[in-house]
């Protein structure tokens, strides 16, 4: 195999790929596929990553055929390197790919002298495998889970749902300096991407504690390819309950995703609104790591545990 950079042309190529091999691993292991729209609901990770992070994916091509074997994204932050979604074709699976992928990425981090985050699925073994024999250390374990939003939204009573209201770019500022206080890391770009919704499928909330203070932030996406709550990072436990019922409220109609920390005592509250369990995962870091002093709820695009 080559590793090399993914252009504009391999779009639809990555996107089928990605489409192949998640759609493959879910329906062997959980009896569906995932991506229920096929591949060009799937350019959404292309799309998505190229706006924030031009240039920075690796394919690794078959040299024989030409054919794409995998491919991974990564984000370079000043703090840190966020691995996004890899991918290897079901046809390449036992050659090596992901861990060229994966190597390729922690020198690219190394190079760089930085801890590389990703999320990963407790229940795919074989990914876990690779990414602590590299090195990563889970550090959180999530809970995913999903709420039926009926067309009228959800009315549930919740203290302090009054203190949410829609982000604006004036308040990047004040969630980065939040999510350095929670975790540690630094994605300004990513919330300036997230709030300005250019391609109009965001929607951010903040929670103001007292003083106007930005306690905590919830993203949603609302796409065929994509509908999760997240990145999301709270100061405490009482503004989680209040984001996660307005992002429910800003996806009527759908049934969205979201990762919650298993020890979080929301997690009763979530299963009396009739959320349910669909998948376990975990925040990973190979590197430096800031144990949170609050609440992160982590999502897959973009991704940073």
């Amino acid at each position: 195999m080559k590793l090399r950079p993914m252009t504009d042309v391999d779009w639809l190529a990555v996107a089928d790929l990605i489409c192949v091999s998640t759609n493959y691993w879910y329906q062997m292991n959980r009896g569906f596929p995932i991506f229920a729209n096929g591949p060009e609901s799937v350019r959404l990770f292309c799309e998505v990553y190229e706006a924030l992070d031009p240039g920075c994916c690796v394919l690794a091509e078959d040299e024989n055929t030409g054919m794409l074997m995998g491919s991974c994204f990564y984000h370079p932050r000043p703090t840190h390197v966020s691995l996004g979604i890899m991918n290897v074709h079901p046809n390449y699976f036992g050659r090596g790919v992901a861990r060229a992928l994966l190597t390729h990425i922690t020198d690219f981090s190394e190079a760089d002298n930085k801890p590389v985050r990703l999320v990963s699925s407790a229940m795919n073994l074989d990914s876990f495998s690779l990414y602590t024999k590299a090195g990563f250390v889970p550090r959180q374990a999530f809970q995913d889970m999903m709420i039926d939003v009926p067309d009228r939204g959800l009315d549930f009573d919740v203290v302090g749902k009054e203190r949410v209201r829609e982000a604006e770019l004036e308040d990047v500022t004040a969630i980065v300096a939040l999510e350095k206080f929670v975790s540690g890391i630094d994605r300004t770009k990513d919330f300036e991407y997230l709030i300005q919704n250019k391609a109009g499928i965001w929607h951010t909330s903040v929670y103001e504690g007292l003083g106007g203070r930005i306690d905590g932030v919830l993203v949603s996406v609302n796409h065929p390819g994509s509908n999760m709550l997240g990145p999301g990072v709270m100061r405490s436990d009482e503004s989680v309950l209040p984001l996660i019922l307005a992002e429910l409220n800003a996806n009527i109609g759908r049934s969205p995703v979201f990762l919650v920390p298993v020890d979080s005592p929301v997690v009763r509250a979530l299963y009396a609104w009739g959320a349910r369990n669909c998948e376990v995962h975990f925040a990973q870091i190979r590197g430096s790591f800031q144990a949170f002093n609050g609440v992160v709820m982590p999502t897959f695009m973009p991704e940073t545990g």
